[in-house]
């Protein structure tokens, strides 16, 4: 592996030539100290997480869910949180489950805390041949919808809740990891939303999935309109494929990559106080404050 650029930073448990992570067994057994707000229906109102659609798509099965923080006020300036979910229809022998909906999102609260920033989960947005649209709850749905509805979201909760358009951080686990670039980066439009990107379990290029561009070559053209923003890149035992893919691809950035010492393919770490959560508030918040 060739070295890293001096820009991309790696967790001190990551040792050239390996990594030396000590494993637990189970993120389910460590005690939480987080739950994240149940889905109410209702008017957003601090520290509440309600179920919303934007404006064009108010006749549509397209939603989104938003949380404002505990703290919010009207007329004041909040960074923001958006999150993609991972692939529905998950579940494996460690107690992992994801269904592929906004609701299963929690990235954003674990990194926030409740406390501070706008968190808004999106969904992946699949138009029907009649036109019917709805969340999809696997893969992309249709890529341009889905581009659309994040692009309009965001942009009308910065206008109508005081998010800053200059403080939005991309997240995603799984699916919405990839997603950060995948979608995220798909064009120089949506790439200038985010002054960076958080990205847990699984990576865009790292591998070729089921659907276009998924190869390396079209990967590493979209991480090009990165623009030297910082990553947060974690990933359950190891980024070590991660670690490679990011230095043949040529591309310079402030990447910060972080083995968590768990098995689970999940984001339930962040609901936990674990030193890798602690590094991550570190992260976003000189993500934000850049």
């Amino acid at each position: 592996m060739k070295p890293l650029t001096a820009c991309c930073w790696i967790a001190a448990a990551f040792i050239a030539g390996g990594e030396k992570v000590a494993c637990c067994e189970n993120i389910h057994d460590v005690a939480s100290d987080l739950r994240v707000p149940a889905i109410i229906h209702g008017d957003p109102a601090p520290g509440k997480r309600v179920k919303a659609v934007t404006n064009e798509w108010r006749h549509t099965d397209v939603h989104h869910l938003l949380y404002l923080p505990d703290d919010w006020r009207p007329g004041q300036s909040y960074p923001v949180l958006v999150e993609f979910p991972g692939n529905g229809g998950f579940r494996n022998d460690l107690g992992d489950v994801s269904d592929g909906t906004p609701a299963s999102c929690i990235l954003g609260y674990g990194l926030s805390g409740g406390t501070g920033f706008l968190w808004v989960s999106l969904p992946f947005v699949e138009v029907a041949a009649d036109g019917t649209q709805r969340n999809c709850l696997t893969w992309w749905g249709n890529l341009q919808a889905t581009k659309q509805y994040c692009q309009a979201t965001v942009r009308d909760i910065c206008n109508r809740y005081g998010g800053d358009e200059a403080r939005v951080v991309l997240c995603g686990f799984s699916r919405g990891a990839i997603a950060c670039n995948y979608v995220g980066l798909y064009d120089d439009t949506i790439a200038t939303l985010w002054c960076g990107s958080f990205c847990h379990s699984h990576y865009d290029g790292v591998r070729k999935w089921p659907y276009p561009d998924s190869d390396r070559t079209a990967a590493i053209h979209r991480l090009g309109r990165l623009n030297n923003r910082p990553q947060w890149i974690s990933h359950e035992r190891t980024v070590a494929d991660v670690a490679t893919f990011i230095n043949e691809s040529g591309v310079d950035g402030s990447f910060t990559l972080v083995p968590i010492p768990y098995p689970n393919h999940s984001a339930a770490w962040v609901l936990r106080d674990i030193p890798e959560r602690a590094e991550a508030r570190r992260w976003l918040r000189r993500t934000v404050h850049r």
